[in-house]
């Protein structure tokens, strides 16, 4: 049994719309997925640990603070650390 029917141009026109919707919206996900996910990228101060406080840690957290005055506060925790 052959069933014939006929390609209405407004169907079309309603299926291309909603498949164009759909990545219309899987677009605007991925962008805002890719947005929350870079803007999670820390920002914080760095933290007080062995790793950190060790020679090479240190090259590599010192350079990321602001200003002198964290910096110093860094370096303060990091030696009372080493003290205890």
């Amino acid at each position: 049994m052959v069933v014939a029917f006929e390609l209405d141009p407004r169907h079309i026109d309603d299926f291309l719309q909603r498949k164009n919707l759909m990545k219309l919206k899987y677009i605007v996900f991925i962008i805002a997925l890719g947005g929350a996910v870079t803007s999670c990228g820390g920002g914080g101060a760095p933290e007080v640990n062995s790793t950190n406080c060790s020679g090479a840690g240190m090259q590599a957290v010192l350079p990321t603070f602001d200003n002198e005055a964290e910096r110093q506060a860094f370096i303060d925790k990091c030696q009372s650390m080493a003290e205890k």
